[in-house]
């Protein structure tokens, strides 16, 4: 097969970029381009802003029903082709075909599906006294942006689309540039479930160029974001001279943090495991900072390497391995990088630390070994600064002040584990950490009903459930006199 040609999709058409510029994309396990985007401008992004808002108001006006029935078509439409976007996903984020098949693919459905009913069954809000009927409307905002990262590509992808539409918006959207494939793919499955034109349109490209043309247009009223705290912060400031409303799901350098009285059954400790190496750690919510209370540590540490050291990385085609290969040459580099400065900084490499080179189709493949150190202090560049790779650090402490202490001693404040069989201390840890989501003897145990985001430098704002409905709708009070 050769290098396949992407398209925007703007007004239900795939257009091809006016000025003929693409991008190269790498599949990460070859390090090889196998496909190419349009490096769009903000001319397409003014066509695809032109199309939305031409599509906003017969959207908007269709009842909430009707609009779950085409999320629910486009749910249908990729449940039927899992397998084969599980590949393409695999293929484009260098993931392994197994985690895409049974996490992100199956999570976007659920997205699309979610959302499709919750928005039939958001309640409506009124408030009566002797004086008047108050009535409180929640109207759609009109054309919103949506700008979604590379580590989760259709899974975040969906997660920002679904409620957007849903609510009665159109939606000009931005995938990664570094792995669009599958909104290109849901691009041509809403052409063909029959979505109405302009209702959804995706442009790819770079953030400078789509992203900021995207943020900046008057004719954006809302923007959700997932990605860099720095790109983030950008895009609140670009937006805050506009006076725009903004979603800015961001960056997390996370605790684990585990009690001597844990529970530390294997599935438990296998779930430690998963919370640290994941998708090759590229996932904000990994537990990147392992806390472990000193009188256990020893144990503690003798286990969870003999878990870690099993872990396999491979061809994400094989689903035998556990980790696949980092998203792209820079990022590999960036955590090599990261890996050689902990260890100038004092710590100690365990496990791993080093590049994996694989045999046959991915020798040219962008893979590093699941990586476990300690010996750091907490104040350092490793303990402080998101690395987003297969990178992990012990750290033991003593009480539970000072892991609170540890926990909070970053900018960011996104998740947190917690594992404790005291569940009084797992209420009085829960609320004095600093972060927007803590799991308590469980990690990504999601209920899409809940709020989801961070606080410090991991967000602004929260998704999922009615508070995702609610940032993509305006609440407007009608006062009735009786």
């Amino acid at each position: 097969m050769g290098v396949i040609t992407l398209a925007n999709l703007i007004d239900g058409d795939l257009r091809a970029h006016a000025a003929g510029a693409y991008l190269d994309v790498f599949e990460p396990a070859t390090g090889k381009v196998y496909a190419r985007c349009p490096d769009s401008e903000a001319d397409d992004v003014e066509a695809a802003v032109s199309a939305a808002e031409r599509a906003a108001p017969a959207w908007a006006a269709l009842p909430h029903g009707e609009r779950a029935k085409h999320l629910h078509r486009l749910a249908d439409a990729v449940e039927a082709r899992l397998d084969e976007l599980a590949r393409e996903e695999s293929r484009d984020s260098g993931k392994p075909v197994k985690l895409a098949r049974s996490v992100d693919i199956p999570r976007a459905v659920a997205n699309l599906r979610f959302f499709a009913e919750a928005i039939t069954q958001w309640p409506g809000e009124s408030h009566i006294d002797t004086r008047a009927i108050n009535l409180t409307l929640r109207q759609p905002l009109g054309v919103v942006g949506c700008i979604s990262p590379w580590n989760l590509p259709l899974y975040l992808f969906t997660w920002k689309i679904a409620p957007a539409l849903a609510a009665g918006n159109t939606v000009v959207a931005k995938p990664s540039e570094i792995t669009p494939f599958t909104a290109f793919r849901l691009s041509e499955l809403t052409i063909e479930c029959g979505l109405p034109p302009g209702v959804l349109n995706v442009v790819h490209g770079l953030g400078p160029k789509v992203g900021q043309a995207l943020v900046e247009h008057p004719k954006i009223e809302a923007v959700s974001f997932t990605g860099s705290t720095r790109t983030g912060a950008s895009i609140a400031s670009a937006a805050a001279a506009r006076f725009k409303k903004v979603s800015l799901e961001m960056g997390g350098k996370n605790p684990a943090i585990v009690f001597a009285d844990a529970d530390l059954s294997d599935a438990n400790l296998d779930t430690i495991v998963r919370s640290g190496f994941s998708n090759q750690g590229e996932i904000c919510l990994c537990g990147s900072r392992l806390l472990v209370e000193h009188s256990t540590y020893e144990d503690f540490k003798r286990r969870y390497l003999e878990k870690v050291k099993a872990l396999r990385v491979g061809d994400p085609r094989d689903d035998a391995a556990d980790l696949g290969a980092l998203v792209s040459k820079p990022h590999f580099d960036k955590v090599m990088g990261c890996i050689a400065r902990a260890k100038q900084e004092g710590g100690k490499v365990l496990i791993g630390g080093d590049a994996v080179k694989l045999s046959g189709r991915c020798a040219s493949g962008w893979f590093v070994a699941p990586t476990v150190i300690e010996g750091l202090p907490q104040d350092c560049a490793t303990n402080r600064e998101e690395i987003f790779g297969p990178v992990v650090t012990l750290i033991p402490f003593d009480s539970e002040d000072e892991a609170v202490a540890i926990a909070n001693g970053t900018d960011y404040g996104l998740a947190a584990s917690l594992w404790t069989s005291d569940l009084a201390r797992a209420h009085r840890v829960a609320e004095r950490i600093d972060f927007g989501i803590v799991w308590v003897n469980c990690w990504m145990l999601r209920d899409l009903r809940t709020p989801f985001g961070g606080v410090k430098h991991s967000g602004m704002g929260r998704e999922g459930g009615v508070d995702a409905l609610r940032f993509f709708t305006e609440p407007k009070n009608v006062c009735i006199a009786r």
